[in-house]
């Protein structure tokens, strides 16, 4: 079964429309009575091309909704309520960076794509290099930084981190301490590295 691009047509369906007077394929599929979600697709009802243009007129979306759910869906930001990993204000926790800690997407980007780097090939890229040993290339994972980072980026780096992971930014919240600390340790080992000297 094959849907027909643009228009919604499924090719050899094998289904008779499920309007009681129709016995023409039922080529077209329309919402049933479970919508799809976590549980799986959904199921769907199936009609002919006439018939799913009079259920499609009739189709009430916003049924069984109350008033406020219907304003919250006409919202311009509807579905955008929940944050992506990348934008939570716990994100970077792993090492990675914030796409909010850069001003340049492409930045955000590189950064990203330097921290997503696996160790074995990591190690291979610092062996490589030469500049940095493999302690200061896991120090820079730790900064979220990259193998072409100056010591003005790592300074400035440095800065974000300690700020966003003080106790005295959360609220006396120390739950971001440990990372707090694993900065401040980067950090130390990185600024007497030679390649920032």
């Amino acid at each position: 079964m094959r849907q027909t691009r643009f228009h919604g047509r499924y090719e050899n369906s094998g289904r008779i429309c499920e309007h009681p007077d129709c016995a023409e394929a039922g080529a077209y599929r329309a919402p049933g009575g479970r919508p799809a979600g976590f549980d799986g697709p959904g199921e769907y009802r199936w009609f002919c091309l006439d018939h799913v243009r009079e259920f499609n007129a009739g189709y009430d979306w916003f049924e069984g909704m109350s008033a406020d759910e219907i304003l919250r869906a006409h919202s311009p930001i509807a579905g955008w309520q929940t944050e992506s990993r990348a934008f939570r204000p716990t994100a970077g926790m792993d090492g990675l960076p914030r796409w909010a800690d850069f001003n340049d997407p492409l930045d955000a980007i590189g950064a990203r794509a330097n921290g997503i780097k696996s160790r074995a090939r990591r190690d291979a890229e610092v062996a490589r290099d030469g500049r940095f040993t493999v302690e200061e290339a896991r120090a820079l994972d730790t900064m979220g930084l990259g193998l072409e980072t100056d010591r003005r980026r790592l300074r400035q780096r440095y800065s974000e981190l300690v700020r966003r992971y003080h106790p005295d930014r959360n609220g006396g919240d120390r739950k971001f301490e440990a990372r707090l600390n694993s900065v401040v340790e980067a950090y130390q080992l990185l600024r007497k590295s030679r390649v920032f000297a």
